[in-house]
Formats: C-alpha cells, structure tokens, sequence
C-alpha cells in the first residue's frame, strides 16, 4: 500500500512538473510579443488581460459547466487575494518589459524560489528539500551575475519592477498551493479580468482594433497563447508540486526567453545574460533529475509490512 501511494504521488508530481515547464513555455514568448505589438502599454494591458481571462473562463466553463459560479465562490478569500497578486505582477511585468531589457526582467524573475521559499517556510511552516534550496541558490547566483552589470546602467526602474512582480507571483503560487484541494482557475481567470479592469482608465481600446496590419490579432495571441494558456497551466501545475518547485522550474524562462527575442529582433543578449542564464539553466534541470532519482529510489524501496521489495 504504502509503494503504491508513493507511486501515485510521484505520478502527480511528473505531472506537475510537466505542466509548469510548459507554462514557462508559453510565459516566455511574451518579450516576443512586446517587441513585436507597438501599441501603448495599457493598450496591451488591456487586451491581454481581456483575451486571456475569456480563455481560461472558457476551460472553466467547459470543466464545469453549470457549477462554473460555484467553482468561482469556492476558491474564498485567499483566491481573491492570489488573485489581486496576479494582476498587480502582470502590470509590473509589462512595464518593466518596456523599461529594462527581457533577459534582465526573466533573470530577476528567477529570484522566484528563493522568494516563494521564504513566504512558504514564513507563512505555512513548510520547508522545502534541500536539494531544492540549493538549486534555488545556484538560480540567485545567476541572478546576481546578470543585475549586477545593470546598476548605473539606466534600468533599476525595470528592475525594480521585475523584483516587485517576483514577489508577487511568489505570494501567488504559495496561495495557490496552500489551496490545492480548491480548483484556482476561476481565481486566475478573475486575475486576467481584473487586469484589463484596472487599466481601462489609462487605455484606449479601438485604437488597437483600427489599428492596421495583424496588431489586433497579435494582441490576441498575447492574451490566449502567453498570459492565458501560461496561467492556466501554472495554475494546475502548481496544485500538484511545491510552490518553490514551481518556482524553480518556472524560471526556465529566463534563458528562453531572450533567445527568443534575439532570434526574431537581433536583440542580442550581454555576456553577463547569457552566463546568468546557464546558471539558472543548470539548477533548474539538476533540480529535477535529483527529484527523478529520489522518486525512483522510493518507488523500489521495500514497503511497509512486505517480505520482499515491490516489483
């Protein structure tokens, strides 16, 4: 019994990790998308957070069904707050995008499993396995090699938002997981909705949709393939693993996204970006197989009240 609890576990726990890798996936484009949309910010704001809340609102509703408002008064008060630190992180995200480059903004970022660690270990009492921890130092370190060079170099004002945005995004994933018996996604796709609520205000909506050329349509595939489907698939990652693992993994954003960039605008990434990037690289994927092995040891440890081990 007690092997068969540990392999469906670490069933979840795969699974987990494969979701967020994809998250990280899909958030990774989004250098992409703000240096391909030459809209103003609160114009993409906007419809970003109005495309990818009516995506993840459609999964919800197609999950379901008529239990969709149910579902949305379930996730309580903590949702609602995951919620509000989801929208406040993405307008950090966006202007700190155009104000610092996108390899410093997804480095920063990967402070996230230090962050998450510290809120999860504060706020819950969990700590988290050293290996983790460990591989989360080996992130900051990269994080470190990459900012440093940055300081007088005209771009704290980014950084400073991408710093604020990972902590918010930590707060959220540690509610998330603190959570994880509640399905989230109604909180997520209140995040996106607020979002585009938020910055109404300061946005001019037509002037995308007059726009000419492909901007409305790119403005779409923003909202639904980078925001909507990223947080979606974070959302329910992040339910199956430990918030600072999510936040590890996540950071594999970071050296994607700038070979994204380079690759469609030619913006190429400092040297310091790009040994940053490695580092995080490295920790991240010793993270996980460390956690591959350390399953498969227990999956052929010999259970409880057994005379011989599992085959």
């Amino acid at each position: 019994m007690t092997t068969l609890a540990l392999t469906h576990t670490d069933d979840r726990s795969w699974h987990g990790i494969i979701l967020v890798i994809l998250s990280a996936f899909a958030f990774s484009t989004a250098g992409f998308f703000t240096r391909l949309i030459e809209v103003d910010v609160w114009i993409m704001l906007f419809w970003r957070g109005l495309f990818g809340a009516a995506f993840i609102a459609g999964w919800v509703i197609w999950q379901h069904g008529a239990g969709s408002l149910a579902a949305l008064r379930r996730v309580g008060w903590l949702g609602l707050v995951a919620a509000g630190c989801s929208t406040a992180a993405t307008i950090c995200f966006i202007h700190a995008l155009r104000e610092t480059t996108v390899a410093d903004v997804l480095v920063i970022n990967a402070t996230a499993p230090f962050i998450t660690a510290g809120l999860a270990w504060a706020w819950t009492g969990v700590r988290e396995r050293w290996s983790t921890l460990i591989a989360s130092g080996g992130a900051l370190i990269g994080v470190a090699v990459t900012v440093i060079p940055a300081i007088g170099a005209g771009r704290l004002w980014g950084n400073f938002l991408a710093l604020l945005m990972t902590v918010l995004i930590s707060a959220m994933m540690v509610l998330i997981r603190r959570q994880r018996a509640v399905d989230m996604l109604p909180a997520s796709a209140l995040s996106a909705l607020l979002c585009a609520v938020v910055v109404l205000p300061w946005a001019d909506p037509a002037a995308a949709v007059t726009a000419t050329g492909w901007t409305f349509v790119n403005l779409a595939l923003f909202g639904i393939c980078q925001f909507g489907l990223g947080l979606l698939l974070l959302t329910v990652g992040t339910r199956l693993i430990s918030a600072t693992r999510s936040a590890l993994i996540g950071a594999l954003e970071t050296p994607l996204a700038p070979v994204l960039v380079w690759l469609a605008f030619g913006e190429v990434p400092a040297l310091a970006t790009c040994l940053g990037g490695a580092i995080v690289l490295a920790a991240v994927f010793g993270d996980v197989l460390i956690t591959r092995e350390q399953g498969a040891s227990k999956s052929w440890a010999p259970s409880k009240g057994s005379r011989s081990s599992p085959r």
